[in-house]
């Protein structure tokens, strides 16, 4: 097992080093290697040195960060729910900040003066709480049923106003960017801004990879090793709140990522969410990665929705997990 692990992550650090690479070299324009290093380390105010640092590296960056921001959080998702089609959009959160974004993308006033930043962790933090207060029957219990099926009727709904209200705002082109999922307004400051929230809180998310171990053994195992259940999935859906609201500030609303990543893992490396957490954060950003890059050459010189590609790959999964769970 310890020679599989170092393997994988051998293998998901070349695809992600290997994948950064190419992202900053290929594109509607292509720019050799050693102008993307001397971008880096010896910049001159030359075009393709501009092009290299001020748009392709931020935009490269984001994607692995999102990437591995949305697979450990459909790790979480699964771990504590013990469901194996549970993720971030399935509960609501993406679907819940891409409406508040398409809100102050229409608006002149209250959330349109704050950006979509703080819109979308409104959205990702109202529509969490939504999710919790529906799926709770009693304080103390929690129906893992009833908290999927919330967040399912919830994301339909999100997504239905969202069009409503682009359709009234005249945004309609706008809002199929946030829906389909993209990265091309990805800025150094989105870089930033993934790497401080969601840094900190992939970082909290580790340090809680033991419980959700145990919470992921069921109730009574759980009970009976000290560990509360619900206390760590209430903490766990409140994590991925801000790790959520950074992520569609960024990219918009991408689905199916932290379903993938977690299963194809789980096959390789088991369940102990130890190793599953961070090689999930790791392949999770190759995914995006070259996800991006397939999104920005597969029809140049327009640019496809990232949110196809995952889609590709998210649907069939979803469909085989459904059907081996009704089995």
């Amino acid at each position: 097992m310890k020679r599989k692990l170092i393997l994988m992550i051998c293998i998901g650090f070349t695809l992600v080093a290997t994948g950064l690479m190419v992202a900053t070299c290929v594109g509607a324009k292509n720019i050799s290697l050693k102008t993307v290093f001397d971008s880096i380390f010896a910049f001159e105010d030359v075009l393709d040195m501009q092009l290299v640092r001020n748009g392709r590296l931020p935009r490269a960056l984001s994607t692995a960060l999102v990437g591995g921001i949305l697979s450990i959080a459909g790790a979480m998702m699964q771990g504590v729910t013990r469901n194996p089609i549970a993720e971030p959009s399935m509960m609501g959160m993406t679907q819940g900040a891409t409406l508040v974004v398409a809100i102050a993308t229409v608006s002149s006033s209250v959330f349109g003066l704050t950006g979509n930043t703080f819109a979308a962790l409104i959205g990702a933090f109202a529509s969490g709480i939504m999710v919790l207060l529906f799926s709770m029957q009693k304080a103390a219990n929690m129906s893992i049923s009833r908290l999927l099926l919330a967040g399912t009727a919830l994301s339909t709904f999100f997504l239905s106003m969202a069009s409503v209200i682009a359709l009234l705002g005249n945004r309609s082109q706008e809002l199929a960017f946030w829906i389909s999922g993209g990265f091309r307004t990805a800025t150094w400051k989105n870089v930033m801004m993934l790497l401080i929230v969601g840094g900190i809180c992939t970082l909290i998310a580790l340090t809680m990879s033991k419980k959700i171990n145990i919470v992921s053994l069921g109730e009574e195992v759980s009970i009976g090793l000290g560990v509360h259940p619900t206390k760590v999935r209430i903490t766990t859906i409140l994590l991925l709140i801000p790790m959520c609201a950074v992520c569609v500030a960024t990219a918009g609303n991408i689905g199916f990522v932290g379903l993938v990543i977690p299963h194809i893992l789980r096959k390789i490396v088991g369940n102990d969410y130890r190793r599953l957490m961070p090689l999930s954060f790791l392949f999770g950003s190759a995914l995006l990665i070259w996800a991006d890059i397939a999104a920005r050459m597969v029809n140049l010189p327009y640019e496809t929705p990232i949110g196809l590609f995952t889609a590709l790959l998210g649907v069939p999964m979803f469909l085989y997990l459904v059907r081996k769970e009704n089995s």
